[in-house]
């Protein structure tokens, strides 16, 4: 805690002084205010100093040193490749992949799941192969759900320091790391003198990697000195609503067409923050819910796993009872609704998928971000959006699909301000459907007496929704390739410091269809 205390203040200081530590907000991020991803510098740092002090005072209490070289090294591993991220993104793909290196590596250094114990049996089975892939799982697993969950202050930190307290108890009971987590412990309730609402610094990626990882790691050291089930499985009463939380995230994304990595504005604390509710006060909700799975952990642990069985009962009552109390997700229970929406706006989200990449790639191709404009003026036609306002740093630009029209209460409407507004403040709009789904609109809807037989339709407000995130996000990506520098505010007069194919603005082809206008500086060019 001490450590975590005195390094903090020095790298908010440096973070404030260097501003390229501070990594642009991103579209899924809630805080409107700057704030550094460092945090988990000052994690690592206090967790190399706990081992440390235990190695000076207290050598012969150490466990094997070859465990402690795996969890050492794969913890620092894992930080390095989350802070990475922090420093300048990866993306979902390459750090699922460093993960499954690191993983791997645990693993083939000596330290997996090599046996499992039947509950209720007492047979122990030799996985063998299969050990490495439950390995490699359980530690990839438990490293995304705590980096999942941190989305509001306070959130990922409370719920670590919960886990941190249960695996301190049981390595204490399997005689390995008491001491080390115990530490980590005292590091992460340091940490939430600043993390909590309203936070002044982040876990970051580096930081929620790490302790997730450590949560893996510990669990598993632990689980091979004692009963495997009752050490691995009490973390998981823990994290049951990150878990329930991610369970829905991936079937939200599978079934209506997007990526199961791509970050969105859809979890449980987005949905109470929009609610209304405070983010103090979802912090403090999830601490409550949280706290009551902790108590069953201990019981799981300490009954050895006996209690699971009705521990898992009693789980799935608490989880009923608060989504019985919270209004948004009343609507989760009609299944048969929800799998209709979902798979009914699927062809108009791959569509928006496969369009935006296209908007993204033609930012390679356009000598400055007035020439890119033509284009995403383009593919938000074709994405159904009647009304486009986008405000940069040396003026705004406005398109619209009927001059001439007012849109109002009857229009639906998103403003989205792009990495805290480097990129811009988009504004978009589209009319309101008659039709039920996405599917009848397609088929049927003449979308402001538009004659055109491939007119899309954003029929209902969830698929609005998803195509403007998706809009905003090909804008961002295309106009990237045209930014110069790191955070410098993006401008319409911006021109790329290289071109793969320079293509000069007056022979780029102008949007032809529709009759709609785009004002700019006091003019209007026909589009």
């Amino acid at each position: 805690m001490a450590i975590v205390f005195l390094l903090i203040p020095v790298i908010l200081d440096v973070s404030q002084r260097w501003k390229w530590l501070q990594r642009s907000r991103e579209l899924h991020h809630t805080s409107n205010n700057p704030v550094p991803r460092l945090g988990g510098i000052a994690l690592a740092a206090a967790f190399l100093g706990v081992e440390v002090f235990i190695a000076v005072s207290s050598p012969d209490g150490r466990a094997n040193m070859r465990d402690h070289t795996i969890v050492i090294l794969s913890s620092l591993a894992m930080f390095a490749l989350g802070l990475w991220d922090d420093l300048r993104a990866l993306g979902a793909k390459r750090k699922l992949v460093g993960q499954l290196l690191i993983a791997s590596a645990v693993y083939f250094a000596g330290l997996g799941i090599q046996k499992f114990q039947i509950p209720f049996t007492g047979k122990v089975l030799d996985l063998g192969a299969i050990g490495f892939l439950a390995t490699v799982i359980w530690l990839v697993a438990m490293t995304n759900l705590i980096n999942l969950i941190d989305g509001v202050d306070g959130l990922a930190g409370g719920i670590c320091l919960m886990l941190m307290t249960l695996l301190a108890y049981v390595g204490h009971q399997s005689g390995s790391f008491e001491g080390l987590v115990a530490g980590m412990a005292g590091a992460i309730l340091g940490f939430l003198w600043f993390n909590f609402p309203p936070a002044r610094i982040y876990l970051g990626d580096g930081g929620a990697y790490f302790l997730g990882f450590q949560v893996g790691l510990f669990s598993l050291v632990s689980s091979q000195k004692g009963t495997v089930l009752a050490a691995m499985v009490a973390p998981l009463f823990v994290l049951a609503l990150p878990i329930v939380d991610t369970t829905l995230a991936i079937l939200r994304r599978g079934l209506r067409g997007l990526p199961i990595f791509r970050p969105d504005r859809r979890h449980l604390h987005h949905h109470m923050l929009a609610s209304g509710m405070s983010r103090r006060k979802v912090v403090l909700w999830f601490y409550a819910v949280t706290l009551i799975f902790l108590i069953m952990g201990f019981a799981a642990f300490l009954s050895r796993g006996a209690l699971v069985p009705i521990l898992l009962g009693v789980s799935a009552l608490v989880l009923l009872l608060c989504a019985g109390k919270l209004r948004f997700s009343r609507g989760w229970f009609s299944v048969g609704r929800v799998l209709e929406t979902s798979l009914g706006m699927r062809q108009e989200v791959q569509y928006g998928l496969s369009i935006t990449r296209w908007l993204a790639l033609e930012g390679h191709r356009c000598s400055s971000v007035e020439g890119l404009w033509s284009d995403f003026i383009f593919t938000a036609r074709k994405l159904g959006f009647c009304y486009v306002k986008l405000a940069l740093a040396d003026g705004e630009r406005v398109w619209q699909e009927d001059p001439g029209a007012e849109y109002s209460n009857s229009s639906l409407s998103a403003t989205h301000e792009l990495e805290g507004g480097r990129f811009g403040t988009l504004e978009l709009k589209a009319p309101t459907c008659p039709f039920e789904s996405p599917t009848s609109a397609r088929a049927n809807c003449r979308r402001w007496g538009s004659s055109a037989a491939n007119c899309p339709c954003v029929a209902d407000s969830h698929l609005f929704r998803i195509l403007g995130e998706l809009l905003a996000e090909g804008w961002i990506k295309a106009a990237g390739r045209c930014a110069p520098e790191p955070n410098t505010a993006l401008a319409f007069s911006t021109r790329p410091s290289r071109l793969l194919k320079p293509t000069p603005a007056d022979t780029r082809p102008a949007v032809s269809e529709g009759a709609g206008s785009v004002a700019a500086s006091g003019h209007s060019v026909r589009a």
